[in-house]
């Protein structure tokens, strides 16, 4: 059969790996601002941001401008580490002038899970221990470190053996910090659990946290790649807590759309990556000079256009909408939500009827019977009302 009779649907399922047997199956042809278009010219609201990638909207003027002169000058060049170049360099200069000054050394990676995988080695690098603490229930990406502190063992038994001593604690409960020890290399944490169905701890908590890990020597990771970026109301999540991490991890909106990476720790921590051996970390494309510039473009989009201010105010509209006799509970930080219902089963019916009326929701990879809830921060009040309409409208059909 010719591929010309062939739909683009059909060929995605024959050419393109799979990752689940029911993919969304919407076909984008463009995307702006709020609003993702299909090939037929129907708009959807996009109520995940490309699952908290596009904070500041899709395709914004400012992020196109830098790419495009970015491409007028060059792309790849060589590994990351090795040229001095101007987009890299003013993008971790940016990054740390909002920063902690603790936190002053940037290694740009290509993704999240990237970033998971450089802090572990550095971590243990720089400790000379091999333990490790996560949280039941986090996410922190699926290559094979990263999966094996993944607090899920349904999503990781296939693929055992994994890392080795590594230990899990409860998300928020204090008495299981004991298991920190003077083995622990470190403690990797989500600042607002994301996959869990956007757990947030109390700030108490996340003091004793840092408290345990300084006394026992522990470095404290703490991953922002959904939280960070002024998701939360604040443009790290780690700054409601009034604490430091040792290493911090960024992705997702950190590009304005562009795939990219972070893990940003002390530079004394970090030189432990150039020795002993050296190449202690290596990437191809981390620090792509095109991501680096659209991510400092991004970056200033966030704080010139103060997108930050009104996301509590918006997270409150959200809430006092929010509200039908099927919803159990709405959790979480400013635009980082999610509704929780009763079974997958009113999730994916949700889903699925919010979407033909126009408004794109998802659910969680360990919490299957909430909905997610993480739009563009310039989403306004009448699009929230708006959406929330059709998530009440699709809770009233539920059968």
């Amino acid at each position: 059969m010719s591929t010309q009779t062939i739909s683009n649907k059909q060929l995605f399922l024959l050419n393109n790996a799979q990752t689940s047997t029911s993919p969304n199956f919407l076909e984008i042809d463009f995307a702006e601002g709020l609003y993702l278009h299909d090939t037929t010219g129907k708009k959807y609201m996009d109520l995940v941001s490309g699952f908290a990638v596009s904070n500041i909207g899709h395709r914004h003027p400012k992020v196109l401008e830098a790419i495009k002169n970015q491409l007028d000058k060059y792309m790849h060049l060589t590994v990351y580490g090795e040229f001095v170049q101007s987009p890299m360099i003013k993008f971790a200069e940016k990054l740390i002038s909002v920063l902690p000054a603790a936190l002053n050394n940037v290694y740009f990676v290509n993704s999240g899970t990237e970033a998971t995988e450089g802090a572990l080695k550095l971590a243990k690098r720089f400790t000379g221990r091999s333990g490790i603490v996560s949280c039941y229930n986090s996410y922190h990406g699926s290559t094979q470190g990263a999966l094996s502190v993944m607090g899920n063992e349904h999503y990781k038994q296939a693929y055992r053996p994994l890392l080795p001593d590594v230990s899990f604690i409860r998300f928020g409960k204090a008495e299981d910090l004991t298991k920190i020890t003077g083995n622990t290399a470190c403690v990797i944490m989500e600042t607002v659990q994301g996959e869990a169905g956007i757990r947030v701890a109390t700030p108490e908590y996340m003091l004793k946290l840092r408290e345990r890990c300084t006394a026992m020597g522990a470095l404290l990771i703490l991953d922002e790649i959904q939280a960070a970026f002024g998701r939360t109301g604040k443009l790290f999540a780690f700054e409601h807590y009034k604490i430091v991490p040792d290493i911090l991890l960024l992705a997702k909106a950190m590009g304005g759309g562009m795939p990219i990476g972070a893990f940003i720790a002390n530079r004394e921590v970090m030189g432990v990556l150039k020795d002993n051996p050296i190449l202690g970390h290596i990437t191809t494309f981390g620090g792509h000079p095109v991501s680096t510039a659209a991510g400092l473009a991004s970056l200033n989009v966030i704080l010139e256009e103060e997108l930050i201010n009104d996301v509590a105010e918006k997270e409150e509209l959200f809430r006092s909408l929010l509200v039908h006799p099927l919803i159990r509970e709405v959790r979480g930080k400013g635009l980082m939500l999610s509704i929780q219902l009763d079974t997958f089963a009113q999730v994916a019916q949700v889903s699925k009827l919010a979407a033909a009326d126009g408004v794109v929701i998802d659910w969680f990879l360990h919490c299957d019977n909430a909905l997610r809830v993480a739009p563009p921060l310039i989403i306004t009040n009448d699009e929230i009302r708006t959406a929330c309409k059709v998530i009440i409208k699709a809770l009233d059909q539920l059968k």
